[in-house]
């Protein structure tokens, strides 16, 4: 591939945004699925690509609507996932799981 065509196949990555575009360059994404503590000490499930970020987005306030009230919020558990589909799945499996078993999968006891 010439400086040319990579550039172009760079370009066009970020004009779209996809996954897909950045694995063809040779990169690899990661998704996280993860667990906050509110405030008021109930928990919330999300994913994201850059799960640091999507904290600081919680704690100002520009995240879920659910956090935006539950204030300061803290990270108890994250996992890797390797695509944005898994990521997704895990999401939905943590969040069907009750309260004690939430708190065994963080680590606490319940």
């Amino acid at each position: 591939m010439g400086w040319a065509s990579f550039w172009a196949a760079v370009k066009k990555s970020l004009k779209t945004r996809s996954p897909d575009n950045i694995h063809s360059l040779g990169e690899h994404m990661a998704f996280y699925c993860y667990i906050l503590e509110c405030s008021d000490g109930t928990y919330y499930t999300g994913w994201s690509s850059d799960p640091e970020r999507r904290l600081r987005a919680h704690n100002s306030g520009k995240g879920a609507r659910y956090t935006r009230s539950r204030r300061p919020v803290r990270m108890v558990y994250m996992e890797e996932q390797p695509d944005k589909s898994s990521a997704l799945k895990r999401e939905r499996a943590i969040k069907a799981l009750s309260r004690p078993k939430k708190m065994r999968l963080i680590g606490k006891q319940g």
